[in-house]
């Protein structure tokens, strides 16, 4: 990873709302973050946190009748902000590719997996049909398919989910991207072919020199395969900083309750200590810090005033009352 050349991303004062005549969801609000080649960024957080609407906005994907984007977004340089749809069309698989959270939804049901991959690489590389069916066999290899000839003309359903996401990893790979994005890509799949993903995706992105933003629930997944793991909480960062020492001094009270609620082979008789109550609504964000009315910590500051981001170590970051940003 080098850190001396131009970030691959860079997000500031990001803000992504979704706009109705009934109400207005405020789904990110202010993140700022920078994302280095081979640097791997892992977003952690609770459903509704959102983790994916953040995702979606790095490919501009999310419906544009009803989303307000506003803020700093660019990827390898380009202005992601105000593209045009043909500059989207030209980036997305290009530049910067996404493997979805559900491979069977993902993927048409109606074309094969061969089709699915050589289309993407006769869209943006403009080779033949029979170049771009080699090189889907090339990927399907690559992904570890096994029989991987006879899979190019198999459909998705005939496919067990742990084949399918390999396919949606290939078809995510065809152009070979600056920038992968994965959304809970192996939330589905149980723990054997989860591994099995996440070594792939760790040794893909070191073959290809990608910079990946992975997003996950799942502390575990994120220990494994996160250079910096970023905390969500109400559509804000809420800490960030380096896998292990985030792990092992967690900053935030919402970050310490999400350790001491995961389970781990030394937590054997013990107890889980559950975070209580449930994420705030996003159409009505409160006052002061989103997490104070779960939070064993509270005090009249956290209710009155939103946290600004303190910074306690050079290459931490979180944002809570009760921390001091370093001399």
């Amino acid at each position: 990873m080098n850190k001396t050349l131009d970030p691959l991303v860079q997000v500031k004062d990001l803000n992504v709302h979704f706009v109705s005549k009934d109400a207005t969801v405020h789904a990110v609000n202010g993140i700022d973050f920078e994302l280095h080649q081979q640097e791997t960024l892992c977003v952690l957080g609770e459903s509704g946190s959102g983790k994916s609407v953040m995702l979606r906005s790095l490919m501009r994907l999310n419906p544009s009748h009803k989303t307000v984007i506003t803020g700093t977004l660019r990827v390898n340089g380009q202005d992601l902000i105000n593209a045009s749809e043909r500059e989207l069309c030209n980036m997305r698989g290009r530049v910067v590719s996404m493997i979805f959270q559900e491979p069977m939804t993902a993927l048409d049901p109606v074309f094969k997996i061969g089709l699915q991959i050589a289309e993407t690489i006769v869209r943006h590389e403009g080779v033949s049909r029979a170049q771009a069916d080699k090189r889907a066999l090339d990927l399907l290899e690559l992904v570890q398919i096994p029989s991987a000839k006879q899979r190019l003309n198999a459909y998705p359903f005939e496919m067990s989910g742990g084949l399918r996401q390999r396919a949606m990893i290939a078809i995510a790979l065809a152009c070979k991207p600056k920038l992968l994005l994965a959304d809970e890509p192996t939330t589905a799949l149980d723990a054997t072919v989860q591994i099995q993903i996440l070594l792939l995706l760790r040794k893909l992105q070191k073959e290809l020199g990608m910079g990946v933003i992975f997003v996950t629930h799942d502390l575990g997944v994120a220990g494994e395969i996160a250079d910096r793991i970023a905390v969500m909480y109400a559509g804000r960062f809420i800490e960030e900083g380096p896998t292990r020492a985030l792990m092992q001094n967690p900053l935030h009270p919402y970050t310490q309750g999400l350790l001491g609620a995961t389970v781990n082979p030394g937590m054997r008789g013990k107890r889980l200590i559950t975070i209580p109550g449930a994420p705030p609504n996003l159409e009505h964000l409160p006052k002061g810090c989103a997490f104070a009315p779960r939070c064993s910590k509270v005090n009249s500051q956290c209710l009155s005033e939103m946290p600004h981001t303190k910074r306690p170590y050079p290459d931490r970051a979180a944002r809570c009352v009760l921390l001091a940003d370093a001399l």
